[in-house]
């Protein structure tokens, strides 16, 4: 059997993508525990419109919740809009019966926003993008019971 082609591609289609990604999670789920994948959509929209506007994009997998994007747009920031999209994310976690939550932010983001909510730095990556750099933060769930009996 010859060796496959080596492509660059510049507009990768959705197809390319499950191309990899279903291989791969077939692989991982035959040599290590069950992923438990799920998406995870909690959105920001247009009380006229219900256009959606922002939000927070991410999936449990492995028993984390991981953050992949957040947005708030400018007009409902400094309002605790943020801080309850994360407050669902965790909610959601703590259903899903997940360790933590986890995300990536940039120096020039949010990681004070994810400090004061809870998150704490757990890894760093250098010069990126060059000239500043990429944090890893973490935030530790209550499991379920524990945390429905500490609001009573």
């Amino acid at each position: 059997m010859s060796l496959p082609e080596i492509i660059v591609s510049e507009a990768p289609s959705p197809a390319d993508y499950d191309a990899i990604l279903h291989p791969l999670i077939s692989y991982n789920d035959s040599k290590g525990p069950p992923s438990r994948f799920q998406p995870l959509a909690i959105l920001l929209r247009d009380p006229n419109t219900g256009e959606t506007l922002g939000g927070l994009w991410g999936k449990s997998s492995y028993d984390w919740v991981f953050i992949e994007l957040l947005v708030v747009p400018e007009q409902w920031r400094g309002q605790n809009v943020g801080t309850l999209l994360l407050q669902k994310a965790e909610e959601v976690g703590r259903v899903r019966n997940c360790v933590g939550v986890w995300l990536k932010t940039f120096g020039f983001q949010a990681r004070g926003f994810y400090e004061k909510n809870g998150f704490e730095l757990f890894g760093s990556l250098d010069d990126y993008p060059r000239g500043s750099n990429c944090y890893f933060m973490r935030k530790l769930l209550e499991p379920k019971e524990r945390a429905s009996s500490m609001s009573l």
